[in-house]
């Protein structure tokens, strides 16, 4: 909790007696060492700061990026929002990070830093709801009761309603669903316990704080909802600052795209439809009118949903002029229900708290579906998405929730006028942000013009800790020789490597048909992605002697295993981006239209970033040392695979498998 009056922060202290030999971190940290690249990137930080400009830096695993930002945020006594890729750093920043920086800043307890800890709002209980599934319990069976009750039980002495305190409730449990404070069911000041509510007090510990740590997504989710509400008192649950960190600033452009877009699905309009009857029953509101405009709108929308496109997974909706020549009657059929819906809800004579909610949510969802079918807005792709359960038969679409969805083309005039023209200082870092040494890249795709920028040398010895191995007489990954040659390839790496590796792949079918050739042929234990939840799969190989474990995109960046367990990383081609995905689709026509290259200006950068991340799974410390191995020759017969090789580390490189096999041979001693 923030101290009620922020103690001095002993300033006197410089950036080099902080972090230079014989200063304070070589004092207070158990594994300190003096790390160059952490020093100059405090001071890069702490510039950057005080001259109110933006700064791009790309520090290298192992530079101790965290306190290099952390320690001149301090020094500086703004007000800085720090935000981070993954919940994992979080974590690291919030519970070991800080309270480590307040022994080392006051060694004799005689100051606090004022930080808070801020995650999206889906991971809050909302009280309201609680307390109105007291009064009648709609719950589905005895795992929901029994749910229920433990989370009755623990609202009553929890201090954060922060469900990550619950670890009896499984991650896919459909009952938190139902009880969580999600923008779209709030009803803010007008809510019976706005007082109370875990949302509120979140806020509130927000606008005390000097620091406070968010997640990518609750930043962008937070500006999209203030860039609608337009100055509304309530909008967003984040203060205003003028300093933001991000951090594993790598993933801004995809995180963004999403809260800029807008998105209604078959699932939005049933939820609507539920919580209308539900919520009006409660209050013995429902009138015969409203019933009846629900269950009217419940079947307009699954028949309009059942209307469109057909196709698996994303993909583009090209033709939505001719869908609407077709289908216009079913889609001003829709509209009208959901007008219809609002208009009966408002005319209810006595009105509980949440009609004015209600009535809100079917007008917006009338006004995106407009948009999503009739806008030419020349900067946004259009496209549809069926998720859920693959069911069989001709159950296997009423099973399946469908996505309209509209994404903007290119993020950068976005975020250049609504975040970095607003911002006096935005720090971007991480350990993957250049290509080919520089950040035209990603300067271009996030529109962040007029910023200092620095590649910081890397803390490790990558020439001496790590080997990249590329196989010069495997086939092109695109033909189908390649999957049995591949197997046969990785087979015999691990069993040089003793496995302790991560094979990771570009795709799900080919990790599985790579999977499903091995089982059988490797002695070593063999773990699969999706077969359980993906932090006891990594639980899993951290305990196992000689595990291996097969996976895709999920494990490429955010995972940390250090020590001789990882001691291999397998890729089986070039990450580049699936070129027939509707929004890849759509940047590389615009960028081509424009007169650029795609290619070279955003196919291959965005790709050479994605397997600098693979690659950075391996060496994770001084000790760790280990094989890369890249099953995909292009990096060396193809023009641009000079751009990979530039980008990456200086590992040292060969082609020939007998170079793997002394490199673990003088390894053998340790295994």
């Amino acid at each position: 909790m923030p101290a009620s009056t922020p103690p001095a922060i002993p300033t006197s202290i410089s950036l080099h007696q902080f972090f230079g030999p014989g200063g304070v971190l070589s004092r207070t940290h158990p594994a300190y060492e003096f790390r160059r690249g952490q020093l100059q990137m405090a001071q890069a930080v702490e510039q950057a700061l005080a001259e109110r400009r933006h700064l791009i830096i790309e520090a290298g695993t192992g530079t101790g990026k965290t306190l290099a930002y952390l320690v001149p945020v301090i020094r500086s006594g703004k007000r800085v929002i720090i935000s981070t890729g993954t919940k994992n750093l979080q974590e690291q920043l919030f519970y070991k990070d800080v309270p480590f920086l307040e022994q080392a800043l006051f060694p004799k307890g005689e100051g606090r830093l004022s930080v808070c800890y801020m995650k999206g709002r889906a991971n809050y209980l909302c009280r309201k709801k609680l307390y109105d599934l007291t009064d009648q319990p709609v719950l589905s069976g005895l795992e929901e009761i029994e749910h229920y009750r433990a989370i009755a039980a623990w609202e009553k002495t929890t201090q954060t309603g922060d469900r990550a305190e619950l670890a009896a409730i499984p991650e896919a449990s459909a009952l938190w669903h139902k009880l969580d404070a999600r923008a779209d069911t709030c009803l803010g000041q007008k809510c019976s316990a706005f007082e109370r509510c875990f949302i509120t007090e979140m806020r509130r510990r927000a606008m005390e704080s000097d620091i406070i740590i968010v997640n990518h997504h609750l930043f962008f989710a937070d500006l999209g909802i203030k860039q609608q509400a337009e100055k509304a008192p309530d909008a967003g649950v984040l203060p205003d600052v003028g300093c933001v960190i991000f951090d594993e600033a790598h993933e801004l452009e995809d995180v963004a795209s999403g809260y800029f877009g807008v998105a209604v699905s078959q699932g939005r309009i049933e939820e609507l439809c539920r919580d209308v009857e539900a919520g009006l029953q409660r209050n013995q509101a429902l009138s015969a009118a409203v019933a009846g405009a629900a269950q009217s709108l419940r079947e307009r929308g699954a028949f309009f949903f059942s209307l469109l496109p057909q196709g698996e997974g994303r993909f583009a909706f090209e033709n939505r002029r001719d869908f609407l020549e077709e289908n216009g009657e079913e889609f001003l059929g829709l509209q009208q229900a959901l007008r219809r819906l609002a208009a009966e809800l408002e005319s209810l004579p006595s009105k509980p708290e949440e009609v004015f909610n209600f009535a809100r949510r079917a007008q917006e969802l009338q006004v995106q579906l407009g948009f999503l079918l009739e806008s030419e807005e020349p900067n946004t792709v259009f496209w549809i998405e069926r998720r859920g359960h693959r069911g069989a038969g001709a159950h296997a679409r009423e099973r399946s929730n469908v996505f309209l969805q509209a994404t903007p083309i290119d993020v950068a005039p976005i975020l250049k006028t609504c975040l970095f023209d607003k911002l006096e200082c935005a720090v971007l870092t991480s350990a993957t942000l250049a290509v080919g040494g520089g950040f035209e890249y990603m300067r271009q795709r996030l529109g962040l013009e007029y910023a200092r920028e620095s590649v910081l040398p890397s803390h490790f010895d990558y020439a001496r800790q790590a080997l990249l191995y590329v196989p010069p007489d495997l086939p092109d990954p695109r033909t189908p020789q390649f999957t049995p040659r591949a197997a046969d390839r990785i087979r015999k790496l691990l069993e040089i490597t003793r496995g302790r590796a991560f094979v990771l792949f570009t795709s799900y079918a080919q990790m599985k048909e790579i999977y499903q050739r091995l089982l059988g042929e490797l002695e070593f234990p063999m773990l699969l992605q999706g077969d359980a939840p993906k932090t006891a799969l990594l639980e899993e190989f951290r305990l196992t002697p000689h595990a291996v474990l097969f996976a895709t995109s999920s494990f490429w960046q955010g995972v940390d295993v250090q020590g001789e367990q990882l001691s291999c990383v397998i890729i089986d081609r070039l990450p580049f981006a699936v070129p027939n995905d509707p929004v890849v689709a759509a940047r590389v026509r615009a960028i081509d239209a424009a007169g650029g290259n795609a290619f070279f200006q955003y196919q291959v950068p965005a790709a050479v970033i994605t397997l600098k991340q693979g690659f950075g799974r391996l060496i994770r410390s001084l000790n760790d040392r280990g094989l890369l191995a890249l099953l995909d020759n292009r990096i060396l017969k193809k023009a641009y695979g000079r751009v990979f090789v530039e980008s990456l580390p200086n590992y040292r490189r060969t082609t020939d498998i007998a170079v793997v096999e002394s490199f673990f041979g003088i390894g053998s001693r340790h295994e």
